[in-house]
């Protein structure tokens, strides 16, 4: 064998090896995302914050591992983290919100994170340790609501809804405190951070909760609340994803296990006083 022809083996040796390793390479690639053969198990990481919902969610796990899933439950410590780990795509889904602060977060962080189903309704609603009804506040009571601008206009679209104050015209929960147009009583609305307001119970004349943060207090919306939101679909807690997995197989698995029989039966057993199921 002389010296060019074996260079020009090798050279063939290398060239035969790279293909193969590129055909590797794309037999992976087209194995990610795949739907789990017979017998394998996939992992679907979802976020959530609240004892609730991740009590709902251990309730389907043997559900969804009977179909091939591995529900592994991320919990997170507040309500910024779920969507952060979501659009990062760190987790597949997450289980903790309503459709208008998904929207809030997408608009102000070009978010991709979309609904897949609705789940559950919570009773919103106000609390006060001074007064049991909402015409025996005073003059100028200091009422506390959320800070985010979700939370904001749910808050005043509730007041609106029982009387207590008026807005402009179609602004609805969209609503910030310079569009009240009609204040009586002259109540003055104190804006806090959502995972502080139950905190501020002692100290204001109403505060407003959503049940997960009520429920240590010792409140239940049905018996405590002395003013309540109708029900409304924007407003039920949801299971959401990304637009480029929200069709997938594992997605829908889980959203089917969450708006199940067993699901229902959970929510009606366990939160009858605080969850509504929205399927």
């Amino acid at each position: 064998m002389t010296k060019w022809t074996g260079l020009a083996l090798m050279a063939l040796l290398m060239l035969t090896l790279a293909a193969c390793n590129a055909d590797s390479n794309d037999a992976k690639k087209g194995d990610e995302g795949a739907a789990p053969k017979e017998g394998e198990t996939q992992t679907l990481k979802v976020a959530s914050n609240l004892p609730a919902m991740i009590d709902m969610m251990e309730a389907v796990k043997p559900q969804l591992e009977k179909e091939g899933i591995t529900l592994e439950i991320v919990n997170v410590s507040d309500n910024i983290q779920p969507n952060e780990a979501l659009k990062n795509k760190e987790v597949d889904a997450n289980f903790f919100q309503h459709q208008v602060f998904m929207q809030q977060y997408n608009d102000n962080n070009e978010g991709n994170l979309t609904m897949v189903t609705l789940i559950y309704h919570i009773i919103y609603g106000g609390y006060s340790k001074k007064y049991d009804s909402i015409e025996k506040l005073p003059d100028g009571a200091t009422i506390a609501i959320p800070n985010d601008p979700a939370n904001i206009g749910r808050s005043l679209a509730m007041f609106a809804e029982n009387g207590m104050i008026k807005l402009k015209d179609g602004v609805g929960t969209n609503a910030l405190q310079s569009d009240i147009t009609d204040n009586p009583k002259n109540y003055k609305f104190q804006e806090v951070d959502l995972l502080m307001l139950a905190r501020a119970y002692d100290d204001v004349d109403m505060v407003t909760l959503y049940p997960a943060y009520a429920s240590p207090l010792g409140l239940t919306p049905n018996e405590d609340a002395i003013v309540k939101e109708a029900l409304n679909e924007k407003f039920a807690i949801s299971l959401v994803a990304r637009e480029d997995n929200k069709d997938s197989e594992a997605i829908q698995k889980l959203a089917a296990a969450l708006t199940s029989d067993e699901a229902r039966k959970f929510i009606e057993e366990n939160h009858p006083d605080t969850m509504i199921p929205a399927f």
